[in-house]
């Protein structure tokens, strides 16, 4: 694992992983929903029952269908806080912060592995579906938080049909900081938002159209082999 320092509570990382040998990890529409139901619910220990079914049920109006109590107990322990994702063919990228000690390494197993079995008993495969461990990279201040949600939302311009278009791609959280949020508090912007109505003269959306997106250098390093 790629890390500036220690992963330590209280502190936001840039988490991100590639599909093994570059392949693809999401082949059909079930596919990123259940890596996406993974990366919203499950940052506390809760476990879920027929994740399949749930996932199966999936709507772009109304997410999954797990009970309001469900979520009011991921809520009260999670482990981590996500603020920002997006999910792309062979990629993925996420903003975390650490809640509880471990909590991260403790998400991405879970989130991880998971998936991988999913894929794998689904694809008749075996092994790796990630390309090893996940890489992680501390934030240091809030600038380059800002800077580095940018980056993350700005990831479908990639994407040719979604150039233009980043706010309605349907596997980032783009959307859930610029119009209505579909998962209440399973992410947490306002530690983003929150900033311009303070600090920026402009809105969340029109900063990340034109958002040079800077990250570390060794961030930048890291991330450009995806």
């Amino acid at each position: 694992m790629t890390s500036i320092r220690a992963i330590a509570p209280g502190e936001y990382y840039h988490i991100f992983n590639r599909g093994a040998h570059k392949q693809g990890v999401f082949k059909d529409k079930r596919d990123w929903q259940r890596f996406l139901f993974g990366v919203l619910y499950l940052q506390s220990s809760i476990s879920f029952k027929n994740i399949s079914r749930i996932t199966k049920d999936f709507s772009t109006e109304d997410g999954f269908p797990v009970r309001d109590g469900d979520i009011e107990n991921i809520l009260k322990q999670r482990s981590v806080e996500l603020v920002a994702f997006c999910l792309m063919s062979n990629h993925f990228h996420l903003l975390v912060r650490e809640v509880e000690e471990g909590g991260i390494s403790q998400y991405m197993q879970r989130v991880s592995e998971g998936y991988t079995k999913y894929f794998n008993t689904k694809y008749l495969a075996s092994g790796h579906v990630f390309q090893g461990r996940y890489k992680s990279v501390h934030v240091k201040d809030d600038e380059q938080l800002l800077y580095l949600s940018a980056y993350i939302h700005r990831n479908p311009r990639e994407i040719p049909q979604w150039k233009g278009k980043e706010a309605e791609y349907p596997w980032s959280s783009l959307q859930d900081f610029v119009s209505a949020n579909r998962w209440g508090g399973l992410i947490m912007p306002d530690i983003i938002v929150g900033q311009f109505d303070t600090t920026w003269n402009s809105n969340y959306a029109d900063f990340v159209k034109t958002s040079p997106a800077k990250l570390l250098e060794s961030e930048i390093a890291e991330d450009s082999r995806i």
